[in-house]
Formats: C-alpha cells, structure tokens, sequence
C-alpha cells in the first residue's frame, strides 16, 4: 500500500502533538507538512508554518484540529487543490456549519464533534434509549473538559444532545435548555441542559441523564487519554483516502463498523 502523505492543521496545539507522534508509528502514513498560527518551530524535521497553497500541495489528507476560522481557511484551500480532510475541530457556528457542507459538494470530507469509538457508540445506544424512554422523563447532558477548553457545550455534548432529540423526532433547537457553567443548575421539563465543567486537566467527561424522581439513568464514557481522539482521526483519514466525494458527520457506530471493522 502506497503510504497516505498527511498535514497537520493545529500542529501545536495538545491533539496536533499527539497526532505526529501516532502518524509516526504507521507504516501507512507520512508526515508531509504541519500547520499553525506560530511558524518556524520544527517538529520530526518539519517546520511548521502558516496556513497556505504550497503547504497542502502535495499532501493526501489534511488532519485539521485547530480553531473553526482556521478549518474554513484550510477547507478554502482544500477546495483548489481538490483534497481530503479530516475535521475534528469543534465549536463551529450554524453559519460555519453550512459552509463545510457547502464545501463537501466539491471535496470529501470527514467531520466528527469526538473521533473516538466509545463516544460514537454512546451516541448510538443513547438515541435508541431516547427513542424508547417515556416522555416523562427529563434530560440532562454533562460535559466535563480542561480549564482551557474553549467552546461549551463541546462538540461531543452536542453530539449526544442531537441524538437524543433525534430519538424524540424533534430539533435539537427545540428543546435545547439551560447552559449551567461551573455552577449546580436542575434538569428542566421537556427540555435537555447542560451542566458543564471547564476545570483542571480533565481530558473529557461525558454523561447523558434520563431522571423521573423515581429513578436515574446515566450513560457515561471518560476519556483517559487523548491517544484515543488520534487514533481515530487516523482511521477516519485511512478510510476516506479511498472516497473521491463524501460529507460525512459521524453520529452513529455504525459508520464506525466500517473503520474499525466491529460488530454489535
């Protein structure tokens, strides 16, 4: 197999790091360029630099785990050069969302709020649990990060909270409730809230809630190391190397049977 030449996008940050370190240890991948907002720092023999044309010429896939003005800049960039990528940068707008799509009618494109696997298939079984749970019940979703995450609710509190209302046969705007930060906050009739955490170095936290006073359902994955994010990020960049033109958001397991072939 002729080895995938990849970029990094966000090469600096805690995701880019660890994604040069995994790509180094494939034997079906190679490092090709890296990208961030600091230039000129060299990393395995190559110095990052600012997004631009010549950075993505000859690269396979870009990896793109930066800030969403940066993924629509290298996504601007991959729609001249006609090249793959791979999103797992989060806190997009409405507007920047419909832009990446936009973008997908011209180039493939592979876009998860969390690339790991246990996420997705929580994502699964959370809107089969959404779909069968009395409407009695109120929802909350929790969302523990790092002091230093930015976006709340992150893209995986958004991922879950879409397939509970997936489950519900409604819109996630409809029934989006209260934002509680670093504070204590009730769960709400007929709406899901968010209780979220940015504090010390927690990596990632996640839990759905389905609570009717008598009883307390709670769907829980943690993530111990961000090793998992990358690996997925390089399954997800294997796969769609192969695809000439696909938009695809991973909200479900079964898109992931495919990448690591598992069956449930």
């Amino acid at each position: 197999m002729k080895k995938i030449n990849i970029t990094i996008t966000g090469a600096l940050g805690r995701m880019g790091r660890i994604l040069i370190k995994r790509i180094s240890k494939n034997k079906n991948l190679k490092l090709f360029s890296l990208t961030d907002l600091k230039s000129g720092q060299t990393i395995n023999g190559i110095k990052t630099q600012k997004n631009n044309l010549e950075a993505f010429k000859k690269t396979d896939v870009i990896i793109d785990f930066s800030r969403p003005k940066s993924s629509l800049q290298v996504l601007n960039y991959a729609k001249k050069l006609k090249k793959k990528v791979v999103i797992g940068t989060t806190g997009f707008t409405k507007t920047q969302e419909n832009l990446i799509k936009n973008y997908s009618k011209k180039i493939a494109i592979f876009k998860s709020g969390n690339m790991s696997l246990g996420i997705n298939l929580l994502e699964y079984i959370v809107n089969i649990l959404s779909k069968k749970i009395p409407n009695n019940y109120y929802i909350g979703v929790k969302d523990d990060h790092h002091k230093n995450k930015i976006d709340y609710p992150s893209g995986t509190a958004l991922m879950l909270a879409n397939a509970v209302s997936k489950g519900k046969n409604k819109k996630l705007e409809s029934i989006k409730g209260k934002i509680f930060l670093n504070k204590k906050g009730n769960l709400q009739k007929n709406k899901i809230n968010f209780f979220i955490n940015r504090k010390g170095k927690t990596i990632g936290k996640h839990s759905v809630l389905f609570n009717n006073k008598i009883e307390n359902i709670e769907l829980k994955h943690t993530a111990f190391s961000r090793e998992l994010f990358a690996d997925g990020a390089i399954n997800a960049t294997i796969w769609i190397s192969k695809k000439i033109k696909v938009y695809l958001i991973c909200r479900t397991c079964l898109v992931w049977n495919k990448l690591y072939k598992i069956f449930i």
